[in-house]
């Protein structure tokens, strides 16, 4: 398990955060087949894989689009709040890892490229740091990885945030 260093910089110790969280999101769906990872676990629907792809699009937004860097589309609709919460028929368990795994590492380049004081611009056009977005997604990443974790518990009892030795 990935560990915060006690005598890191701030960015690095953001960062190192923020790793921890993702590589739990893997852990959260190792071992389990398709039907598992999509099968809604509550009321309105959430699945393991449906949370891993909306990581993977909230990444992608609160990185490269507020930072002005190219990305893939999104799968947002304006019509649909929960669209990105959603895995299509036709996509697989390994397209929306795979989808996971590029926004993972268009986020680091956006970290390795800006300063923690640098600036990006949300959907309102309100401007905020770099340190506010890994905030934000560190955040972001715990609370879902919350969800995973009594998802996964309700599908096989397997539960924490990390592998057990």
């Amino acid at each position: 398990m990935k560990r915060v260093p006690f005598t890191g910089g701030e960015k690095e110790s953001l960062q190192a955060s923020m790793d921890r969280h993702r590589d739990a999101v893997l852990w959260k769906v190792e071992g389990l087949d398709d039907e598992a990872l999509r099968r809604p676990m509550t009321p309105s629907g959430t699945n393991l894989l449906g949370l891993v792809k909306h990581l993977a699009a909230v990444e992608y937004w609160w990185f490269a689009d507020a930072f002005g860097q190219e990305h893939e589309e999104l799968p947002f609709d304006d019509d649909d709040e929960d669209a990105d919460l959603r895995v299509d028929p036709g996509e697989t368990t390994a397209d929306v890892l795979a989808f996971y795994a590029r926004a993972r590492a268009s986020s680091d380049g956006v970290i390795e490229k800006f300063g923690l004081e640098d600036l990006g611009t949300n959907e309102r056009g309100e401007r905020m740091t770099l340190r506010w977005v890994l905030i934000h997604m560190i955040e972001e990443t715990a609370r879902h990885v919350g969800h995973m974790d009594i998802v996964r518990e309700l599908i096989d009892g397997a539960s924490g945030d990390h592998r057990r030795a």
